[in-house]
């Protein structure tokens, strides 16, 4: 459904045609709403529920990793979102992030798949409880209704501190993000 949202807009000539990574950015930021424990982080005085949705992007350079921060993510709309994220990895390319640009992330997304990786486990970052691994879009077959069909599949990996956020938590999270992706303009 992302793919031919996408489609339809690139065939309208919309100036800003959201990302893959945008709408599952998208979908996180509405997905953590509904589960906070995945938006909080462990301290020593116990859990904290963070009061905004801040997403890091992983951003691959030349020199390592970095990921700036997409700040109170989830009043965005999608167009807003897109246009942010372009910006920090513009900046990024270009060495010109700030320190505030990749600090206070609540939650991070990490997307090898333009590099055609299909699945991997990504490490949290701390403090945060919680990073979303994502791998390539690409055509499988699948049995659909008892008929194969060719369909466009995403894995996506969840990591989280099983201090925060048990396995069932992070499987319903997961869930909801997939149902968001699969009807995005919902």
């Amino acid at each position: 459904a992302v793919g031919a949202l996408r489609g339809e807009w690139k065939s309208r000539g919309d100036e800003m045609v959201p990302s893959i990574n945008d709408f599952i950015l998208r979908a996180c930021a509405r997905a953590l709403k509904d589960f906070p424990w995945i938006n909080s982080t462990y301290t020593e005085q116990g859990i904290q529920l963070y009061s905004e949705i801040n997403i890091g992007m992983a951003v691959a350079l030349d020199e390592g990793l970095v990921v700036p921060v997409i700040r109170n993510t989830d009043p965005l709309s999608l167009t807003e979102l897109a246009t942010e994220s372009r910006q920090l990895a513009d900046k990024a390319q270009n060495k010109k992030l700030f320190p505030l640009d990749y600090e206070g992330g609540t939650f991070t997304v990490s997307n090898l798949g333009i590099l055609g990786v299909d699945s991997f486990t990504a490490i949290i970052n701390p403090p945060q409880a919680a990073i979303l691994a994502v791998g390539r879009v690409a055509p499988r077959v699948i049995v659909e209704e008892g008929m194969f069909a060719i369909k466009s599949i995403m894995t996506a990996t969840l990591s989280a501190d099983h201090r925060l956020v048990d396995g069932a938590m992070a499987a319903r999270f997961l869930q909801n993000v997939k149902k968001l992706l699969e009807n995005p303009q919902a």
